[in-house]
C-alpha cells in the first residue's frame, strides 16, 4: 500500500507538468486548429534559460526560492518572446495553407530550436541547482518534497486561473470568438492576429513554468529535454479531448497516474522482463484504447464550430 500512495504521489506531480505544457497544446489548437509541436522544445528553452540565470546568480546569496522566482521570470519573458517570434514568422504566413503546410513546419521548427539550443548550450546534460529545500515530508511512509508540493499547487491555481481567463474575461471572449470565426470577430473589433499571438504567448508562460519544475524536480537539463514531454503532453491533450482546457489537465493527470503506476508494477507484472525504463508503453496504449473507444478524448473534444 505504501508503494501505491508513492506512486500515485510521483503520478500526480508527473502528470502535473504534462498537464501544465498540454494546456499551450490545447489553447493553440482550439483557436487555429494547429497542433504546435515545437510546443515542447520551448518547455526546453524555459529550463535552459532558468538554469543559465540561476547559476549565473548562484553565488550571489540570495535565497534558492528567490532564484527561482527570478529564474521564472527570466524564461517566461525569454519563452513568451520565442513563442511570439514562431507564430509570426513560421505560423502565420501559413495560416490559409493546406492543413499539411504548418504541421509540417512545426516538426521542423522543433529540430530548428533544439539545434539552436546545441549550439548556445552544449550538448551536455548540465545538473540543476538545488534551490529550494530537499528534506521530503513523511507522509507516513509515502514522501512528497517541497518541489512536488510545489507544482502541484501551480497547476492547481494556473487552472483556476485559465479557466477564469477564457470563460469570464474579455480577452476570453475575444479567444472564443476568434476561435469560432476570425473574420466575423475581426468585424466586431477584436484583433484576430493580436488574440492568436496572445494565445501562444500564454502558451509558452506555462510551458517555461513547466521546464522550471521539470529541471527542478529531476535535478537536469539539456536541450533534448522537451521532446519526450511535448510528446507525452501532446497525448494527454487527446486523451482529455483536445482543445478541452479540463481535458487538457484531466488527460495529463491520468497519463501521469497509468506512467507512475506502470513503473512502479512493471516489473512483477513481466516477472522482471520488463523494468520501469518501458514505463512509457503504459501512456501510449492508454492513448490507443481511449481513441478507438471515444475517440473525442475523454471529456470531449472541444473545438468551435467555424461559420
Amino acid at each position: 500500500m505504501e508503494t501505491l500512495i508513492q506512486q500515485i504521489i510521483n503520478g500526480l506531480v508527473l502528470g502535473s507538468m504534462y498537464a501544465l505544457v498540454a494546456l499551450g497544446y490545447t489553447m493553440v489548437y482550439g483557436i487555429i486548429n494547429l497542433i504546435n509541436f515545437a510546443h515542447g522544445e520551448i518547455l526546453m528553452v524555459g529550463a535552459m534559460v532558468s538554469w543559465t540565470v540561476v547559476t549565473a546568480l548562484g553565488d550571489s546569496g540570495l535565497p534558492g526560492w528567490l532564484l527561482m522566482l527570478i529564474g521564472l521570470g527570466c524564461a517566461v519573458v525569454v519563452c513568451a518572446v520565442l513563442n511570439f517570434s514562431v507564430e509570426k514568422i513560421a505560423y502565420r504566413p501559413l495560416r490559409s495553407a493546406p492543413r499539411l503546410a504548418p504541421l509540417i513546419t512545426a516538426m521542423g521548427m522543433s529540430l530548428l530550436l533544439q539545434v539552436i539550443a546545441m549550439i548556445i548550450w552544449k550538448p551536455n546534460p548540465k545538473p540543476f541547482p538545488l534551490l529550494l529545500p530537499t528534506t521530503p515530508f513523511d507522509l507516513g511512509g509515502p514522501v512528497i518534497t517541497v518541489t512536488q508540493c510545489l507544482i502541484l499547487g501551480l497547476t492547481v491555481c494556473i487552472l483556476a486561473g485559465l479557466m477564469y481567463l477564457v470563460n469570464y474575461t474579455k480577452l476570453g471572449r475575444a479567444m472564443r470568438a476568434t476561435a469560432e470565426n476570425p473574420r466575423v470577430a475581426g468585424l466586431m473589433g477584436v484583433k484576430p492576429d493580436f488574440i492568436i499571438s496572445t494565445t501562444f504567448v500564454i502558451g509558452a508562460a506555462l510551458a517555461a513554468v513547466a521546464g522550471l519544475m521539470w529541471a527542478a524536480n529531476y535535478g537536469t537539463v539539456q536541450h533534448t529535454m522537451g521532446f519526450m514531454p511535448g510528446l507525452k503532453a501532446f497525448t494527454a491533450a487527446v486523451l482529455g479531448g483536445i482543445g478541452n482546457l479540463a481535458g487538457a489537465v484531466v488527460g495529463g493527470v491520468l497519463l501521469g497516474l497509468i506512467e507512475a503506476i506502470g513503473a512502479g508494477y512493471l516489473g512483477d507484472l513481466t516477472g522482471g522482463v520488463l523494468g520501469s525504463n518501458y514505463a512509457d508503453i503504459f501512456a501510449f496504449i492508454a492513448l490507443i484504447l481511449v481513441l478507438t473507444l471515444r475517440p473525442s478524448g475523454l471529456l470531449g473534444e472541444r473545438v468551435a464550430d467555424r461559420a
